[in-house]
């Protein structure tokens, strides 16, 4: 099973910029989005409902702001909405649902750039996701979790790590955040395909030559428990491709599959 996880930060803008060519070139049988930023019937009808693909939405309720969404080739079942613990997600950032025995999760979590406020907002939703991702992560059942996270964890996820000390995705609070997060049992993909470098990044600011000169923060993850660890093959940052249409890249991973699909 291939997954990949994309923030496309706006849909409708990113189908005009050549969503659909790269996601044919991408071609994963699951696909989790961030930041679609739209509902469903503000898409042409080819998109909104596209041929070959489940999909179930979930918006925000503030217009052209956040949501995400999951396509699947094959039936999904959703599991959640939100983090089931009676806090409201009105911005539509987390949604699990079932594909064959495999559970995939699109989250988006809050940027707390903006100012104090957005980070005690973040801060709180940090708190209430640790440990239902915890929970999640002890399902017998492969479980793959992927999403704009916007924390960079460690000093090789971020270019000039000295110089955002004090910024938030790079606070020493989110970072050791993280650090539990995978202690609860996540392994995370890409890192472990490629090994202690630098990056690779998945996002990059719009300002200077941040993208041309791979001055970036990776932010974008997708994470596994146990029983999809073991199914792991690999996994793939599509930098080039992806910085068409959004100024985060997709990030993909395969899993080897223990049955046949069927649609």
């Amino acid at each position: 099973m291939r997954i990949t996880t994309w923030n496309v930060n706006g849909l409708r803008a990113a189908l005009r910029k050549g969503f659909g060519d790269c996601l044919a070139q991408l071609a994963p049988d699951v696909l989790l989005l961030q930041e679609i930023r739209c509902q469903p019937e503000q898409l042409p009808p080819a998109w909104s409902a596209p041929a070959g693909w489940h999909v179930h939405w979930c918006p925000a309720r503030r217009p052209g702001y956040a949501g995400t969404a999951i396509w699947s080739r094959f039936p999904l079942e959703i599991v959640s909405e939100g983090l089931g613990d009676d806090g409201d997600d009105p911005d539509g950032r987390v949604i699990a649902a079932r594909v064959s025995d495999v559970i995939v999760v699109s989250v988006y979590l809050p940027s707390g750039s903006s100012g104090p406020e957005r980070q005690a907002y973040k801060d709180v939703w940090l708190a209430r996701f640790l440990p239902w991702a915890a929970q999640l992560a002890t399902h017998r059942t492969p479980v793959v979790l992927g999403g704009d996270l916007n924390i960079a964890h460690t000093e090789r996820d971020i270019y000039y790590a000295v110089g955002n000390q004090n910024n938030s995705g790079f606070l020493p609070h989110e970072r050791a955040w993280f650090g539990r997060l995978l202690e609860t049992g996540w392994t995370d993909f890409v890192r472990r395909q490629f090994g202690d470098i630098d990056g690779p990044y998945s996002w990059w600011s719009n300002r200077g030559q941040a993208r041309s000169l791979d001055r970036g923060w990776r932010i974008d993850y997708l994470l596994g428990n146990r029983a999809a660890a073991d199914r792991w093959r690999d996994a793939a940052v599509y930098r080039h491709g992806g910085l068409f249409v959004s100024d985060h890249a997709p990030v993909t991973i395969n899993l080897d599959d223990e049955r046949v699909f069927k649609k």
